[in-house]
């Protein structure tokens, strides 16, 4: 995807993005820094955590994240991916709902992580890239034909460049992709994830809402 944003939209987002110490960690093992912390950050743009931004921010993301949450957004992506979307769940997108979570990203030097496919539990897998200039191009997401062997050679590495990103159906086996690690001279490289999560019965949607007062009681515990 490219183009996404209007140059001065984009302009202002870069401008509203919080500071690094509102995000929080995740930790996972490919991204661990020499000093035990996390290379990579995260910042929900869930209401509960926005408001604890400043004014300006605050009503900056709210905006944003009600459209990134809206139901629009999420048929335009169900519409695109129907195909695969009905062989995996075997019945009409119409019917299906999903349960979007927004993130803020923001990797330090030291970041990478492994071939991996994105798990079951989501649906589908949305990445806004957010760098400042051309300069951090060489960033991008690399998609592999497979896991292992030669099919993990055979690549496509994507550029990360401003108001540019991707999308992809979650599906087993496929989607296998990766990230280069990055260095001092990369700068921080910031993004926006948008991820469908499952949302399939009356447990699911009670697990999503549970898993967000989680994450946010979580965050709180951390500052």
């Amino acid at each position: 995807m490219e183009g996404l944003f209007s140059p001065a939209y984009y302009r202002r987002l870069l401008e509203h993005l919080p500071e690094t110490h509102r995000y929080r960690e995740l930790t996972h093992r490919d991204a661990m820094q020499g000093n035990g912390h996390s290379a990579r950050r995260e910042f929900y743009l869930f209401s509960e955590h926005i408001m604890l931004l400043p004014a300006a921010q605050r009503r900056f993301w709210l905006e944003l994240s009600r459209v990134l949450r809206s139901r629009a957004l999420q048929d335009a992506f169900k519409q695109k991916f129907r195909v695969p979307l009905e062989r995996r769940f075997g019945r009409s997108v119409e019917r299906l709902s999903f349960y979007p979570v927004p993130i803020l990203l923001r990797d330090l030097s030291g970041y990478r992580i492994g071939i991996h496919g994105d798990g079951l539990r989501k649906a589908i897998t949305v990445q806004f890239y957010l760098p400042h200039a051309d300069s951090q191009a060489h960033l991008g997401t690399i998609l592999h034909e497979g896991r292992d062997g030669d099919a993990a050679q055979r690549t496509k590495a994507l550029a990360f460049r401003p108001a540019a990103g991707y999308a992809f159906p979650v599906l087993r086996h496929e989607s296998w992709h990766s990230v280069a690690r990055t260095s001092d001279a990369d700068g921080e490289r910031n993004s926006l994830m948008l991820t469908y999560y499952v949302q399939d019965g009356l447990l699911s949607w009670a697990a999503q809402r549970l898993q967000r007062l989680a994450v946010f009681i979580g965050y709180g515990l951390r500052r």
